[in-house]
């Protein structure tokens, strides 16, 4: 067996895990019991690692916090530049947006259930909620150009249609279960459709 071959089991920890599965685990406990409340020995026993093992993969709690955020903020800025979001009105490519977020919501759910959660406690929770906010502007923007063009109702203030129907989005967190009688496209349809058929212009 060569030098390279016994050295991976010690770089992968216990086997079985990767550094993907301890990064799911570990968001999976700081929805449960809260990021500050998680100590790295809470993790280490979780996954049946010694904290040693844990360290292999990955250098501290907060760097742990800080990839599960950039998953969550990934796939929802990813929304923003795929094709579908790019061409068309204005309209159009506000209900691309906001059918793109409901399926990262799906997609990642534990991830972005914990990106909601955070409060500016750290500089990583900090920087993800200027990354937040940075979206949230984007999609306003959407709704200013759609009001501008006559596609939108002028009466209704942006900026508040904005958080509103983001809060609609965001609360899918609390009650949304894959698996259940609900699927993904058909979630991101009804919120589509309730979000913006009370904003066009009639």
């Amino acid at each position: 067996m060569s030098a390279s071959t016994d050295a991976s089991p010690a770089r992968r920890g216990r086997p079985g895990y990767d550094r993907e599965q301890v990064l799911s685990v570990a968001v999976t406990l700081f929805n449960e019991q809260g990021y500050d409340a998680t100590s790295v020995a809470d993790l280490a026993s979780r996954l049946g690692l010694t904290k040693s093992a844990l360290y292999h993969h990955f250098d501290s709690k907060e760097q742990l916090l800080a990839l599960a955020l950039d998953e969550a903020l990934d796939g929802l800025e990813g929304v923003l530049v795929a094709p579908e979001a790019a061409s068309g009105s204005a309209v159009e490519r506000l209900g691309a947006v906001l059918r793109g977020a409901v399926r990262v919501l799906v997609d990642k759910l534990p991830y972005v259930t914990l990106l909601l959660r955070v409060r500016g406690n750290s500089d990583v929770e900090r920087a993800a909620l200027e990354r937040r906010r940075a979206f949230d502007h984007r999609v306003a923007a959407l709704v200013a150009e759609a009001q501008r063009a006559g596609e939108m109702r002028a009466d209704v203030d942006g900026a508040v249609a904005t958080r509103l129907v983001f809060g609609m989005v965001n609360s899918i967190v609390e009650w949304y279960r894959p698996g259940g009688p609900v699927d993904r496209e058909r979630l991101a349809h009804d919120v589509v459709a309730v979000a913006l058929d009370g904003m066009r212009t009639r």
